[in-house]
């Protein structure tokens, strides 16, 4: 599975600035006016992990294949776009398609980017993205609910329940508030599947901050923290400027960059963490002399599903897993010197994937 991140916020916030260093590349129109961003930019980076590098050294694999998270650089959003103010109904519907939603809240003054409300207000703007995202779900659950009570005359129990979930959710969002803060059974969750909500996706607020504010935040910071904390949210203090300057320097520059500014790793790298721990994502490796391969899988995978992402015949066959920690491996040196100190370990089906462990399937095709 690959990790698909959105990136939405209001016009000038620096969303594309981002976008650009984070796949390293000037291939997101970074301008000073709205809507600079016509179609959604989409890149695809490898996700930093030490371990593998680790591996690599250890191994001494052909290739090393790192997992990977897709990016998509959504236009501006404006007050209105659910109603299709600045080509906002096209952007909202490209945020469907992704898993979690990073919102770049404008967190730093410069007279020489224009706001496209005319001051620096990131509550403000953060209402206004999240207004128009619940207008847009309000919209897709009135017309299924309108079809469902057509098909309630039936007196279907599934469609009975389904009207009941809908009204729920309905009311909710009425209030202000975003579906991924109503609290309801895991059940009922199947009976909106095929609306794909936008706002019950995780969200993770990146606010982009000047050069001096990079390490502790500002005063406009703590406003988001404040209601980030209120809603279960996470909150990464970037400054995409800095970014865009880190990318540019060679590896050994930008460890001295980094410690020059108090920071111990790049807003990267950071924010590519904090998306995994948002959507609750482990790393296990495969780790041969041909690949060396990270491979992501969901908190709490058991070992046959976890080797269904690599091949569904994997999961079908699946006889046992053999297992090596990697702590043990990167200690040890090799998967002959754990199995001689009896660190690898044979799991059957029910064993829980750790974040780290390195897997052998046994499976039969």
């Amino acid at each position: 599975m690959s990790l698909k991140c959105g990136i939405v916020g209001l016009p000038n916030v620096g969303k594309s600035t981002l976008f650009n260093t984070l796949t390293k590349a000037i291939n997101a129109q970074a301008a000073n006016f709205p809507f600079c961003t016509i179609e959604p930019n989409v890149g695809v980076i490898t996700v930093p992990d030490a371990r593998l590098r680790k591996l690599e050294e250890l191994v001494k694999p052909q290739k090393v294949i790192p997992t990977t998270v897709e990016l998509v650089d959504i236009a501006g959003l404006v007050k209105g776009a659910s109603k299709g103010e600045g080509l906002g109904n096209q952007f909202l519907g490209n945020i469907r398609g992704v898993d979690a939603i990073v919102h770049v809240v404008r967190c730093f003054e410069d007279d020489n980017v224009v706001h496209v409300d005319g001051s620096v207000n990131p509550v403000r703007d953060k209402e206004v993205i999240d207004t128009e995202l619940q207008l847009k779900d309000l919209e897709s659950i009135e017309k299924k609910l309108e079809k469902s009570r057509k098909a309630a005359k039936s007196n279907d129990k599934e469609v009975l329940k389904t009207i009941e979930v809908l009204e729920k959710f309905k009311g909710h969002i009425e209030q202000g508030l975003s579906a991924r803060s109503l609290e309801v059974d895991e059940d009922d969750l199947k009976h909106i599947e095929d609306l794909n909500l936008l706002t019950i996706k995780p969200v993770l607020y990146a606010c982009n901050v000047s050069e001096s504010d990079a390490k502790e935040g500002n005063a406009y910071v703590e406003q988001i923290r404040k209601i980030a904390a209120e809603e279960g949210a996470q909150v990464l203090v970037i400054s995409a400027k800095i970014e865009s300057e880190i990318v540019q320097l060679d590896a050994e520059e930008q460890e001295m960059f980094l410690e020059d500014l108090g920071l111990t790793e790049s807003g990267m790298d950071r924010l590519i963490a904090a998306s995994y721990k948002l959507l609750a994502l482990d790393t296990y490796f495969t780790a041969g002399v041909k690949e060396v391969r990270a491979w992501t899988i969901q908190k709490g995978t058991k070992a046959p599903q976890a080797a269904g992402v690599i091949h569904s015949d994997f999961e079908k066959g699946f006889i046992r897993a053999e297992v090596i920690a990697y702590d043990d491996f990167a200690e040890l040196g090799s998967e002959a010197a754990c199995r001689d100190k009896g660190k690898l370990r044979v799991e059957g089906k029910e064993y829980v994937v750790k974040d780290g462990d390195i897997l052998h399937f046994r499976f039969n095709v």
